[in-house]
């Protein structure tokens, strides 16, 4: 059976809800998707040799990484390059065709130019907008993105743009990455 260790930093729980949408596709398609934090993999471990793909994915928060994903690819790029590996991330931004790709989306270029980790596999989501949950420096500063970018600025609004159909492929895909 194939597997695969999904890695991932999330702030308000998105991209841990992406990460076990693609365990579930993994599972549905007879393969081992298991999903850690990456603050759990560094003070826990990894027991790296169990996984035949590694995946890593991060959101985009004000057009960066949290500096915990870089720490991490520094401190384990030797593991991360032993195996067939992934990197996605997660951006508002993405909700528009043209920069959801790998291509256009910028933080992702951004994290191919900062990151010493290159990886195999690369993939881009779009995330979630949740006015509600966020405190109002977080509001008052994503409305003003959201006006500049067209996007959606009514503080009420929580308006999910992932493609959940997408990320169910992408779990598929993983698994080919095993060979």
């Amino acid at each position: 059976m194939k597997s695969v260790l999904l890695l991932y930093m999330s702030q308000g729980g998105h991209t841990a809800r992406i990460c076990r949408r693609i365990c579930e596709s993994i599972a549905a398609s007879g393969g081992r998707g298991e999903m850690m934090d990456i603050t759990e993999a560094t003070r826990e471990g990894v027991s790296w040799d169990d996984y035949d793909v590694l995946v890593l994915g991060a959101p985009v928060f004000y057009g960066t990484y949290d500096k915990s994903v870089f720490e991490f690819i520094t401190a384990y790029r030797d593991k991360l390059e032993t195996k067939p590996n992934a990197f996605f991330n997660v951006s508002v931004v993405a909700r528009t065709p043209e920069k959801s790709t790998v291509e256009g989306n910028r933080y992702m270029q951004k994290f191919l130019e900062l990151s010493p980790w290159k990886p195999g596999d690369l993939k881009v989501f779009a995330g979630k907008v949740d006015y509600p949950s966020w405190g109002w420096l977080d509001t008052l500063a994503i409305q003003m993105i959201m006006k500049y970018t067209k996007g959606p600025t009514d503080r009420t609004a929580v308006i999910d743009f992932t493609d959940w159909d997408d990320v169910s492929a992408y779990g598929r895909h993983l698994l080919t990455l095993a060979g």
